[in-house]
């Protein structure tokens, strides 16, 4: 079953690129008391992700967080060292970068693709939410495009 609005965000375990290396990062650190905006792609560096979903965000972080968000975050089925690299090709800075390397996250909230046919394995589905306190009050998930998880539909729900 798929995450839906109303839903709790689950407490699971991403990870960072930190100063020492990767480090943990428990969701419900992340989202307690806080509004966030997160966005996932099917993988960093890929071009659909690199070439329009992640600029939009960079482009638009300030008018995210200027809209009383406290955190603009990203995760992928990546590694902590991939999304890091990613983070400093995309002038990312704004974005915190996190790590879902075995799809925990994105199979938990039952928007994992697999993608396995085409040498890929297990993704997530490209999406964008707002959760407030961990409850998500916007979830926009695209088939094809980025209509539903862009930057400018977030604002647009904010």
């Amino acid at each position: 079953m798929s995450l839906a609005i109303g839903d709790t965000l689950p407490n699971l375990t991403l990870k960072t690129n930190g100063a020492q290396g990767p480090e943990d990062i428990d969701t419900d650190a992340l989202f307690a008391g806080k509004k966030v905006v997160l966005f996932a792609v099917p993988g960093a560096f890929t071009p659909g992700c690199s070439n329009t979903h992640m600029p939009g965000f960079v482009i638009k972080a300030d008018e995210i967080l200027a809209k009383g968000v406290d955190a603009i975050v990203c995760t992928s089925v990546n590694d902590a060292f991939v999304m890091d690299a990613w983070q400093k090709d995309q002038n990312a800075q704004a974005i915190t970068m996190l790590a879902d390397g075995s799809a925990d996250f994105a199979e938990a909230i039952g928007l994992s693709k697999d993608l396995t046919a085409a040498g890929l394995g297990v993704r997530s589905q490209r999406y964008a939410l707002i959760a407030n306190d961990g409850v998500v009050e916007y979830l926009g998930v695209d088939e094809k495009g980025v209509d539903k998880s862009s930057a400018e539909t977030i604002l647009a729900q904010l």
